[in-house]
């Protein structure tokens, strides 16, 4: 990369900080399911709701 040109901030995305977003409102709601899915779908649904600013910050 040419030392004139800066690397793109994903932290200034707006979609990327819909994501983030995204990620807080899933980790409150998981905090109400019941104990019992806590390796099962809570682990599912943890691990794909970050990786839409995961995969957001990756690409750009």
């Amino acid at each position: 990369m040419p030392e004139n040109k800066k690397r793109h901030n994903y932290k200034n995305l707006k979609i990327w900080n819909l994501g983030i977003e995204i990620v807080d409102e899933v980790f409150k709601i998981i905090d109400n399911f019941p104990k019992e899915e806590k390796f099962g779908l809570v682990s599912q649904i943890n691990r794909s709701s970050v990786s839409i600013p995961s995969n957001i910050a990756e690409g750009s």
